[in-house]
């Protein structure tokens, strides 16, 4: 059953079971744990049902898009190095106890099926697949398909139609192009590193390849995007996304101030160069985030902390005084913040009109009652470790799906199953091609 409203009551929620975000529950509970087909799920509800993408990706920016492509109902066939497989199965620990791909893997990789392929060797059975795929996404260093003869250029002659998507470190052009690209040094050499950290410290990196997961979210929307554009000229183009650029992107306000101001950005920790206060605070049990974006705002909050005078001094009456004043005012509120605890502060705050949220653990993050109610995390089968939880997807929509139905696959799990049902291919053949170690 679906629910009337996204504002419904968290009772409705509780007694209702089924929201916009989890109504694919009924399938997932159905799926049959010895059958690993991962189109089995996908309908008419899914926006890219009858898209075939050929993913030759590994790490996290090329799987994380095509993990939302797939998620959206495209038919996503990853291929990998036999024997070795996406590097990203051997990041750990952790590892899974019985299929022994690392915790890392599952993050990116839901949805697909995995075939296993020389490439290098196999050239007739890649572009056999390339003819039968509307999309190819890549992440190797600039030139090294070509050596494969499955280049852009190469490729195109095979399909014409064929969208192929280039996810690299700096592009296809200029004086680092042939680079290989890491989330790192591309969020190093893009500012970002410089940005993030302590206003006394080191450069930090932001807790997850940000940079990386960007370029994804940017990939998956330019292949959406010439997807359309084929449907009215019915011809296929190359897209180049890349890190760097990505990073650069990601700069948003500090980059204007830059480039318009002439204004270097520093490091400010949790707090904010143009909003005080905007910033996370010290309690007895962890840390509280602030934020006061307004005047409004700011009169609520020392209100809400009975110290209605301070926003009547000439000092911090409106926020270009607050930002002047900054040091005074963090110190009076991290005074009085300190005295108690973040679940009680959440109290006191209720209702406010200022935003304001502790900062969670990973652990609070799962366990928090809002993260449980929208079932935001989906438990999938998976061939060897019974079953795998996954983040699903944070998006939702009235009337398509977008959905984790299926686990991350095992190395070469479908390597005979796509070779049979999309080329053909008799079980002689497959054989003969395994003995030859052209596929696993």
């Amino acid at each position: 059953m679906w629910i009337k409203s996204l504002r419904c009551s968290a009772a409705a929620v509780a007694a209702t079971r089924q929201s916009l975000r989890s109504f694919a529950a009924a399938s997932n509970n159905n799926f049959d744990s010895g059958n690993h087909e991962t189109t089995a799920a996908v309908d008419d509800r899914h926006p890219l049902k009858g898209v075939r993408i050929l993913d030759l990706t590994r790490i996290v920016a090329g799987p994380y898009c095509t993990m939302v492509l797939a998620d959206l109902g495209a038919e996503v066939i990853k291929v990998e190095r036999p024997h070795f497989g996406d590097e990203a199965r051997k990041w750990g620990p952790p590892f899974l106890e019985h299929s022994g791909d690392a915790a890392y893997f599952l993050a990116q990789n839901r949805n697909k099926q995995s075939v296993c392929i020389d490439m290098k060797r196999g050239q007739q059975v890649m572009h056999e697949l390339i003819e039968r795929c509307d999309v190819l996404v890549e992440n190797y260093v600039p030139g090294t398909l070509e050596r494969y003869k499955l280049g852009y250029e190469q490729v195109r002659q095979v399909n014409p139609q064929l969208i192929y998507c280039t996810i690299s470190g700096y592009g296809s052009v200029g004086p680092y192009a042939k680079r290989p690209g890491y989330d790192v040094i591309a969020s190093s050499m893009g500012g970002l590193l410089h940005i993030t950290g302590e206003r006394e410290g080191p450069p930090s990196k932001v807790g997850v390849a940000v940079t990386d997961i960007a370029t994804g979210l940017y990939a998956h929307g330019a292949i959406l995007a010439a997807l359309l554009q084929r449907q009215r000229t019915q011809r296929g183009q190359k897209i180049d996304v890349d890190l760097l650029s990505t990073c650069c992107s990601l700069l948003i306000n500090v980059a204007s101030n830059y480039l318009n101001a002439g204004t270097e950005a520093k490091r400010w920790g949790t707090a904010h160069s143009s909003i005080v206060p905007y910033q996370s605070f010290k309690t007895v049990d962890g840390y509280l985030t602030v934020g006061a974006g307004s005047d409004a705002q700011f009169v609520e909050l020392c209100q809400r902390l009975s110290i209605d005078e301070v926003p009547l001094n000439d000092k911090f009456k409106t926020n270009k005084d607050r930002v002047q004043h900054r040091e005074e005012l963090v110190s009076l509120l991290s005074k009085i913040l300190a005295k108690d605890t973040s679940k009680n502060w959440m109290r006191h705050f209720e209702n406010a009109s200022f935003v304001v949220g502790p900062v969670n653990s990973i652990r609070e993050v799962f366990q928090d009652e809002h993260i449980q109610a929208i079932e935001l995390v989906k438990t999938l089968p998976h061939a060897k470790d019974g079953t795998v939880k996954v983040v699903g997807p944070p998006v939702v929509y009235s009337e398509a799906r977008n959905d984790a139905r299926s686990a991350p696959p095992m190395l070469g799990e479908h390597t005979d199953e796509v070779l049979a049902r999309l080329l053909g291919y008799d079980s002689d053949k497959i054989a003969a091609l395994r003995e030859q170690r052209i596929i696993q």
